[in-house]
């Protein structure tokens, strides 16, 4: 990508040499600038272009398809079109969420490109007022057995915790999962939490004519120059060149800008605030003046740099970290930079809002750039791409994958090695990089089904996870999109929350392949289906496609976001069993469904078929009834089941407390399947044996299938299917299995 400290080409060499398609424009796109302006651009305006009009900036091919989304909902404050979306909890107080993708700069840079993931979700939520309370991810890599895959995964964790604990923000939960499609091109998807009260919400708008527009900071470089374009195509063999692409974060700087921002908050001499993200300066100025209807100039000279001799160009693409552009009221300048100063941050008033809804460069004493603001932001192009039934689709129509799976000899054995498979195996080694208690509010800590993070001063608590499984999407788009909704959904109510919304994370091949395109429009319409029945509307996020490696594409991987609201902290509940003598319960029925499970994988090195179906009115249901059950005092621990089915689900929830059961199952289905299957709307309950009755009532009346499976108690998990004895395992060595898997493969 051209980062030019040279002289730059001139307006004619653009055109006659089509410079602009080493910008990632393409000829028709060229040809609508030059009809929008009335004459050719100079290289800084169709730089400008570039950038905004990239997919990550525009949502150009994705937009039409995102409508499809529910957004509002009547505890919705702010949907998409912010930093973050906002949802109400009561006592004039709303939670502050949205996840992002850093994936390209991930897979050339980890350290660095998973840091200033976190450092820009973090910002997205503060920017909107919100002090933030808690961080998540969702990662995904190759098999751990590629030492490249290995390096990758290390130095992202690294990346993440160095961020998230130097800025003193708790990282309380997420998900890692492993899988080939992926050696490429990992995921790095990160979440960010906040707190804000009604009063306090800040938007995105350059209003007022004549108000100053003041950058607050780190000083301008050159790192990370064509970033948003850099995230708009596929990585190949070159993609190591573009380092420079990869910003550069300081957490320490982070914080100051955190502090001084909500302080700035509480005063009223701001109209409007936004992080410089991707794009830069040029993205956070476009935006504010386009949503407010006015323009803005911009003085670039005064704009702190930290390199001599940058050119406009570099100045309003650069996507250095740590900075934010804020519209103060015209005549407290001065009060706006005094907090800047007091908590040693570089500032300086470096333009100001105009009428004529232009952005105008001034660099040097001369105009180098005056392009329609709305050109940039919000007249981008849009794309409606052709969609097609992929071949692979059509074929796994016909398989069938209980038949080329025989039945093990040994499932004590199979058990084990599920538990070892990365995907399963115990996390410890990535989260206890993390600090998840800084603040003392982390109610529950990683490793369950959702972390629970207290608001203080109440009896209230935030549970939050995020979830996707992109191989039951790769089989079924549109079921494996609902399934991504309805998890992460099953796992807060499992923690004793109401589900409140959802932010989402796209993660998609290249959108210009009609079978990619197809996977994404189905996995959007399965999420809508499911928002629209479990009420949960999708209020931000953001879309990464391209995410391929030299053509070949990831698994389609739509991650879901979906923060709860747990009313009364009493209600919080965890999936580990808590004594003996307690009645294990299952919830839901159980189908023969292999397809993308664990199991078939396992057993077959691949995935193949459809994966399990989803009957959103059943899945609502058995939410529900936890829920109830859960607020009447009903509950010991509950525990959605999700990869490895109800095997590996009953010995997760032994090991917590190192508490065994005793599991006998009736059932028409082959002994592997029964425990392996992966059905969905499915959760695992203990309850005491007095309350046993009573949720099984309940279960019945809420026509919710439900049935008393066994005993917890002793140091053994022992499994009888119709009175015969398959599974007979001291609780030790399943658990280290399921322990030292990633330890032992990472060396």
């Amino acid at each position: 990508m051209p980062q030019l400290t040279h002289k730059e080409p001139t307006a004619e060499q653009i055109a006659d040499q089509k410079l602009y398609r080493e910008l990632g424009m393409t000829d028709e796109e060229f040809q609508r600038v030059l009809d929008l302006l009335g004459r050719q651009p100079n290289w800084t305006e169709i730089g400008l272009y570039s950038v905004m009009w990239s997919e990550h900036c525009s949502y150009k091919n994705s937009k039409p398809v995102l409508r499809r989304f529910p957004t509002k909902g009547e505890r919705v404050l702010q949907g998409p079109g912010e930093g973050a979306g906002i949802v109400d909890i009561g006592d004039n107080q709303a939670v502050v969420f949205k996840i992002e993708s850093h994936n390209h700069p991930s897979a050339i840079e980890p350290y660095q490109g998973a840091a200033t993931g976190v450092g820009g979700i973090i910002r997205d939520v503060f920017s909107m007022g919100a002090r933030p309370i808690a961080l998540l991810n969702s990662l995904r890599f190759g098999e751990l057995t590629n030492p490249r895959v290995k390096y990758l995964f290390e130095h992202v964790v690294e990346g993440i915790a160095g961020y998230g604990n130097c800025i003193g923000i708790p990282t309380v939960g997420g998900e890692v999962a492993f899988d080939a499609t992926y050696e490429g091109n990992p995921l790095v998807n990160a979440m960010c939490v906040g707190l804000i009260d009604h009063d306090k919400i800040q938007k995105g708008v350059a209003t007022g004519i004549g108000n100053p527009v003041i950058y607050v900071g780190a000083s301008t470089g050159r790192d990370g120059i064509h970033g948003a374009t850099f995230a708009s195509e596929e990585l190949n063999e070159q993609s190591e060149k573009k380092r420079p692409a990869v910003q550069v974060g300081d957490p320490f700087m982070e914080k100051l800008l955190l502090e001084a921002t909500l302080e700035l908050i509480e005063t009223d001499a701001i109209v409007g605030i936004q992080d410089m993200g991707a794009a830069g300066l040029v993205c956070s100025s476009a935006e504010m003046a386009s949503k407010a209807g006015n323009g803005i100039e911009l003085d670039l000279d005064q704009v702190p740099q930290r390199e001599a001799g940058m050119s406009a160009y570099e100045m309003m693409l650069s996507e250095s970290q740590e900075r934010m552009l804020v519209v103060a009221k015209q005549g407290r300048e001065a009060e706006v930079i005094s907090i800047f100063d007091k908590w040693g941050l570089r500032s300086a008033v470096i333009g100001r809002v105009t009428d004529d809804g232009l952005l105008r460069l001034v660099h040097k004493g001369e105009v180098v750039a005056e392009v329609p603001v709305d050109s940039l932001a919000e007249e981008a192009p849009v794309y409606y791409k052709p969609s097609e039934v992929p071949a692979y689709y059509l074929e796994n129509e016909q398989v069938d994958p209980l038949a080329v799976i025989d039945e093990p000899q040994d499932l004590r054995q199979t058990l084990k090695e599920l538990l070892a498979q990365p995907t399963i195996a115990n996390k410890q080694w990535v989260y206890e990089q993390y600090d998840h208690i800084v603040r003392a509010q982390t109610a529950v800590k990683p490793g369950s089904d959702a972390a629970v993070v207290m608001i203080r001063g109440t009896r209230k608590a935030l549970a939050m996870s995020t979830d996707c499984n992109g191989r039951y999407v790769y089989l079924d788009p549109q079921v494996g999109g609902a399934i991504a909704v309805a998890e992460a959904a099953r796992n807060v109510v499992c923690s004793g929350a109401e589900p409140l919304a959802i932010t989402d994370c796209l993660n998609f091949g290249s959108p210009d392949k009609p079978g990619v395109f197809w996977q994404f429009e189905k996995a959007v319409d399965g999420m809508s289906e499911a928002c629209r029945v479990l009420n949960t509307p999708v209020i931000g996020g953001n879309v990464s496609f391209y995410n391929e490696r030299s053509g070949d594409a990831i698994y389609p991987t739509p991650t879901v976001g979906m923060v709860g609201l747990i009313t009364d902290t009493d209600h919080i509940t965890t999936q580990d069993f808590k004594a003996g003598g307690d009645i294990v319960i299952l919830l839901g029925e159980t189908f023969a469904e292999l397809g993308g499970s664990e199991y078939q994988k396992l057993a077959t090195g691949n995935i193949a078929g459809r994966p399990p179906k989803l009957e959103l009115q059943r899945e609502a249901a058995v939410q529900g009834l936890v829920l109830q059950a859960i607020r009447q005092g009903l509950v010991k621990s509950a525990h959605d089941l999700a990869e490895g089915g109800l095997g590996v689900a009953i010995a997760e929830s032994c090991f917590g407390e190192e508490i065994g059961a005793t599991i006998e199952l009736q059932t028409e289905l082959r002994a592997d399947v029964a425990l392996f299957s992966e059905s969905q709307s499915r959760i695992l309950l203990s309850v005491s044996p007095e309350n046993a009755e009573k949720v099984l009532a309940m279960a019945e009346q809420l026509q919710v299938k439900a049935a008393a499976i066994g005993t917890t108690g002793g140091d053994r998990l022992v499994v009888s299917i119709n009175g015969g004895e398959v599974i007979n395992s001291p609780l030790s060595e399943l658990k280290a299995a399921w322990k030292d898997a990633i330890p032992c493969l990472i060396g």
